[in-house]
Formats: structure tokens, sequence, C-alpha cells
């Protein structure tokens, strides 16, 4: 009981520090992400044992250019591809059998990109359309959460089938579609106040979101079996570590800024 009070205590400090700093101001929201960014990060340095910080430095400055100095598109789709193909050489290493040990230098690309790059985008996501749309990046928060509640719930009541246990033991394929579904409920209601996305658009965004979001879920529990640690941190308790409340959100960002991507196109 004492567990399940400090877990929502932490959950609701939380979402309300998210809620303050997107409807403040834009400029609380980027400094937010910026310093969650550093924080996975930090957290990613220990689990995968890199030593220097020349990792932040890069972030930092990565960070600054495409937030404050340029929106050439040129630019922003280059960086866009980078991290989601360091994103896709991930899931390769995700599904692999096989033990994999990488190198300082690859160590180095996969923080930049896939947790750096992935909060630079989840940064960039609700300046898609010029303006600051405070209800676009709240969609897509209230989306990962839906999907993690309701697969925690379902999965508790009706799970039987395990998604990926050798990775995830306790997550299963009733939770994963219980979410799914409960995500695309949300996302339906959310086309009604966010009206720059079709109920259509909104529908794709959550089946993009809910798979992505998994995804990244269990690529850091891979990094974290494979240091055999149960959290990236101890910074929030009962729920660990600034990591592991991101982690869905860093790897499904390049994709959902992608996705906008072909929707303002193909609209």
């Amino acid at each position: 009981m004492k567990e399940i009070l400090r877990r929502s205590i932490t959950g609701v400090i939380y979402v309300v520090l998210l809620l303050g700093a997107v409807f403040l101001s834009s400029d609380a929201f980027d400094f937010l992400f910026m310093a969650f960014g550093l924080a996975c990060l930090y957290e990613y340095k220990r689990i995968v044992r890199i030593k220097g910080y020349y990792m932040f430095a890069a972030y930092l400055a990565l960070w600054w250019v495409f937030i404050y100095l340029t929106n050439d598109s040129t630019a922003v789709n280059m960086l866009m591809l980078c991290t989601i193909a360091v994103d896709l050489a991930l899931l390769m290493f995700l599904f692999s059998k096989k033990p994999r040990k990488f190198n300082s230098l690859q160590k180095f690309i996969i923080g930049l990109f896939y947790i750096g790059g992935g909060c630079i985008f989840l940064t960039m996501i609700p300046y898609k359309h010029d303006e600051f749309a405070q209800f676009l990046i709240m969609g897509i928060f209230i989306l990962i959460w839906v999907n993690d509640t309701f697969a925690y719930l379902v999965g508790r009541t009706l799970g039987r089938s395990k998604l990926f246990p050798a990775v995830s033991p306790k997550k299963t394929i009733e939770g994963s579609v219980g979410g799914l579904i409960f995500a695309l409920v949300a996302a339906y209601f959310l086309s009604w106040y966010e009206t720059r996305l079709s109920v259509t658009e909104w529908m794709a965004m959550a089946c993009l979101i809910v798979v992505a979001g998994s995804l990244g879920d269990l690529l850091e529990s891979k990094f974290k079996r494979m240091a055999g640690v149960k959290d990236s941190g101890a910074i929030l308790p009962g729920h660990g570590g600034i990591w592991d409340r991101l982690d869905s959100l860093v790897f499904a960002a390049p994709f959902a800024y992608l996705i906008l991507t072909i929707f303002s196109y193909v609209s």
C-alpha cells in the first residue's frame, strides 16, 4: 500500500510538472525537456558504462542548433533520418538472440541520436505547425499514458500470453492489445480538442505511438537487463529514473515527427 501511494504521489508530481511546463510557456517546455534529456543521458551513461562528458556537450550543441538556431527542413530531415536509422538498428539489437557488445563510439552515437535525438524531436513536435501547439504535444503524452496504464491493467486482469519474456517477462500480448484499444478511444476524443489533426490522423498517430512506445520500453529493458539493474535511476520514488519514465516517448518521438511531416504533405 505504501509503495502504491509513493508511486501515485510521484506520478502526480511528474504530470503536474509536465502540464505546468506545457501551459506556462514554450520556453519552459523547451528547458524542461533539455534537462530531461541530460538526465536520460546521465542514466544511459551509467548503464552502458561510458566515460567522459563529451556526450552531454554534443547533445547540448545539437539541441541548441535545432531548437533555436535553425528550422531548415533539409537539416531537420537529416537529423530525423539519422535518429530513425539508429532506432531501427537498435530494433535489430533488441530482437537479436546473440549477445552484443558496443564499443565507445557506438555507445556515443546511440546515446546522442536515440536519446538526444529523441528528446530534440519531442521538443520540436509542438512547433511542427509554427506556433506552439500545446494540445498536440499533450495529446501525445496522453496517448502514451493511456497505453501504459491500460496495458498494465488489462495485462494484470486478462494477461496470459507473454509478449517478450526474454526482455520483459511481465508484459503480455493481451495487455498490449488492451493498451492499443484504449489509446484509439483516447485518440478519438483528442480529435475533438486538437483539430490540427483529423480523427483518422489521430488514430494513425495512436497506432504509431503505441507500437513505437512499446518497442522503446522493451529496448530500455534490454539495456537494463544487460547491465543487471532494475531501474535506470532512483530520482523518481517508485518509478525509477527519468529514462524509465521517458523511454517510450524518446523512442516514439522521431517517428511521430515523421508521421506529422507526412500528414502535412498529404493534407
